[in-house]
């Protein structure tokens, strides 16, 4: 028995490819069907971040640098902060001031270097990772659902080479 055809997917990146296939047909655009899908992905999973953290009036950059606190335990130095965020260390000394002001993040002198100043979340900074870090990961959750467990691993492998070759 013939199994009944299924529609094919198509998506805002399909559409991008067709209307410069049709401006540009000598442009190959291949790249796109990956990255553009990468960065369309990324995109939207932000926006939805973006919505969860109004809430707590932090914007995704300060999440960011309380999330990476709160994973390693312990207080860090700006120049940590900035190798797990990506952020510059300008935008990092910004983002500690404005976490300060509102008790999100303490400095704090080194016990090994007095010259050297840590960042250290507050029991309120912690607090804010708890709450949204599960709402987040349920949210990617959500997003991926449609893949099976064989399929996330493949996906994940595949963009783990793709930021290995980046010289992540």
């Amino acid at each position: 028995m013939a199994r009944p055809e299924t529609p094919a997917l198509t998506d805002t990146v399909d559409l991008i490819r067709r209307e410069w296939a049709q401006t540009c047909p000598d442009l190959d655009t291949a790249p796109i069907e990956v990255l553009g899908r990468v960065q369309r992905i990324a995109s939207l999973c932000n926006h939805r971040l973006d919505l969860n953290l109004e809430q707590h009036g932090i914007t995704r950059s300060e999440f960011n640098v309380l999330s990476a606190l709160a994973r390693v335990g312990r207080p860090l130095r700006a120049s940590e902060v900035v190798s797990t965020t990506m952020l510059s260390g300008a935008s990092i000394t910004k983002i500690a001031d404005s976490l300060v002001q509102r008790d999100l993040v303490v400095r704090q002198k080194s016990e090994r270097d007095g010259r050297v100043v840590l960042l250290a979340l507050t029991d309120h900074g912690r607090s804010v990772v708890e709450d949204q870090m599960p709402r987040r990961l349920a949210d990617d959750e959500e997003v991926i659902a449609v893949l099976s467990p064989a399929e996330r691993e493949t996906l994940a492998g595949l963009l783990r080479k793709v930021c290995a070759a980046l010289g992540e």
